[in-house]
């Protein structure tokens, strides 16, 4: 045999086709993806409140909405409702200008401060550059608040030593910048990851179990009917996602340990996200048999990027953002930032998961139902025996 003949086999003919595709999904996927880093960084939304009394806090309030390069900033809303909103990652940073905050600078004192709160229970790139933001800031302003307290100190030349020093320590802490943190993730990047991985672990697991169990169902055709093999489809699924549930959160718990009160939550939302990717993945290998593999891997591909681990529906171009409403993958990890490093309730994430699955599992339903043709069903000698053998008694 030839090795041009070896070429044209229906395996090397696959493995060819399979390596450009794939090189071609990834790569027209995944750099149009990234290209949202940094370039819409000005998309993310975040709240400036000014609650200062005085004329500085007024100043700077308008000062940083012209220069923040952010095309969205809200000012008309209280501190309270911009935190809550900061929580559920609508926000992305909230500027806090105190009521006291010119007078404490008249006064030079070190309270004189601007809170400054980010959220790490979100996307990574989101509270990184926030953090970068609010750096830039703080050095600016900090320069700016010594330097008007140094031209108040320059105007008494003649002071005694003692004095002096105090207004040397005036001028340096005339404004602190306080940054808070919220929902802090621990230190290590598979921490911030763990979404994102648990949620993939469980994608990837059920999109190659759909493939297996829907060719189950296909060769298993005439020795029950469709109804019922779907129906064995199913609680196999469901087997496999409490097994393979298991298994992947314990391995979890053993890398980054988080905490033990929620060990069932996450191996109930990953049982959950396993059924619903089954069947989110199972549609088009009911339509196509094998060959709808091939179009779940850039499904898959669009949903590492649309899942919001990295960058926020808010960042993201338009066929990903469009992704992320019916992704079973931004629900899942959205639902594990708010579980395991959140202050807020998963339970929304969760219900719209489900109904991604219940959606996916309706449509399985009617594919099998409409778009499958019935066969007879074979009965075996044993079953013909046994029947034989009732008529007779």
């Amino acid at each position: 045999m030839k090795f041009t003949a070896f070429l044209k086999t229906r395996g090397a003919t696959a493995a060819i086709f399979m390596g450009i595709f794939y090189a071609v999904a990834m790569l027209g996927i995944f750099l149009p993806g990234y290209t949202a880093i940094p370039g819409n960084v000005d998309k993310l939304p975040i709240a400036i409140i000014n609650d200062d009394a005085g004329k500085n806090g007024a100043m700077i309030a308008e000062n940083l909405q012209e220069n923040l390069p952010f095309k969205e900033i809200e000012t008309d809303i209280t501190n309270k409702q911009a935190l809550k909103d900061l929580e559920h990652n609508d926000l992305a940073l909230v500027v806090h200008i105190p009521k006291t905050f010119s007078e404490n600078i008249q006064k030079g004192e070190a309270s004189s401060s601007i809170d400054f709160t980010i959220n790490e229970a979100g996307a990574t790139v989101v509270s990184s550059t926030m953090n970068s933001v609010v750096t830039e800031i703080n050095s600016q302003l900090s320069t700016q608040f010594s330097q008007q307290t140094a031209q108040g100190v320059l105007m008494n030349f003649n002071v005694p030593e003692k004095q002096a020093a105090e207004l040397a320590e005036k001028i340096e802490k005339s404004y602190v910048g306080n940054v808070v943190t919220i929902n802090e993730i621990p230190d290590g990047m598979n921490h911030n990851m763990l979404p994102m991985f648990l949620t993939m672990a469980g994608y990837v697991g059920a999109m190659i179990g759909a493939m297996q169990l829907v060719g189950a169902f296909r060769a298993s055709r005439g020795k029950a009917s469709k109804t019922r093999l779907f129906t064995y489809v199913q609680m196999a699924a469901l087997l496999i996602a409490v097994v393979s549930s298991i298994i992947a959160v314990g391995v979890a718990y053993l890398i980054d340990k988080p905490s033990g009160d929620l060990f069932f939550g996450i191996v109930g939302q990953q049982i959950l996200n396993y059924m619903v990717c089954f069947n989110f993945t199972a549609i088009l290998i009911f339509l196509f048999g094998e060959g709808g593999m091939i179009l779940n891997l850039p499904i898959l591909l669009m949903q590492t990027i649309a899942n919001g681990a990295t960058i926020t529906r808010d960042m993201m171009h338009a066929p990903y953002e469009w992704t992320s409403h019916i992704s079973p993958m931004y629900y899942s990890v959205q639902a594990y930032f708010a579980n395991l490093f959140g202050s807020i309730s998963p339970s929304p994430y969760i219900w719209s998961m489900a109904a991604v699955g219940a959606v996916a599992m309706l449509i399985n339903m009617a594919i099998v139902a409409f778009l499958h043709k019935p066969m007879p069903v074979q009965v075996s000698e044993t079953e013909v025996e046994k029947k034989a053998a009732e008529i007779t008694a």
